[in-house]
């Protein structure tokens, strides 16, 4: 079985202002370095990353770096499955999601069925990551638009999905950096993939 992980990291970082919010630094790291490391941990046979900024590739040793011109979140998605080629299961994480550990990214892995995806979910609120099988590929690479996989995932089973409470925050303004010790903000929900 062929595991494949896809970071997508290629996002215009609009809300936090002029810097690319990747870059920025998070407990002593640039934020991708929290996402990519989970990922290098994470049970997987190859690792791609879709970015849009050349200043990430030094922060993505063991990746297979895609570069996109800015877009929306499907031309991303679908340029990382591309890269992909036909993986058993394609792991899909956001960069902009520093907590996410690699026991969380193995969990939804091995959730994820041949006839089925799986994700995360915070509560009621399926996200990323999640885990497609191969069968699946075409319905993501046919997604157009700013939204991701959301509406394909949205209503998976029970057993399909992964609970993660305070691993989902993502970093999205200057405002959503966490503290030093890492922990969310509690007054922020997880945004809705």
């Amino acid at each position: 079985m062929i595991r494949a992980g896809l970071l997508l990291a290629a996002g215009a970082s609009r809300r936090f202002g002029v810097d690319d919010k990747l870059l920025a630094m998070l407990r002593g790291r640039p934020l991708i370095a929290h996402a990519a490391q989970a990922m290098r941990l994470a049970s997987l046979d190859r690792r791609i990353a879709v970015i849009t900024d050349p200043r990430l590739v030094s922060h993505l040793d063991d990746f297979l770096i895609v570069r996109v011109h800015p877009g929306t979140q499907s031309d991303s998605l679908r340029a990382g499955i591309e890269a992909a080629g036909t993986p058993d299961r394609l792991l899909i994480a956001l960069a902009d999601m520093p907590f996410v550990t690699a026991i969380h990214l193995d969990h939804v892995r091995a959730a994820c069925r041949d006839d089925r995806p799986a994700a995360s979910c915070a509560g009621e609120t399926v996200m990323p990551p999640a885990c497609f099988p191969a069968c699946w590929l075409p319905r993501l690479a046919a997604l157009t638009g700013d939204r991701g996989a959301g509406a394909l995932i949205r209503a998976l089973p029970a057993e399909a999905l992964v609970p993660a409470d305070g691993l989902l925050a993502d970093i999205d303004t200057v405002a959503d950096l966490l503290d030093s010790e890492g922990a969310a903000r509690p007054d922020r929900p997880p945004r809705i993939w």
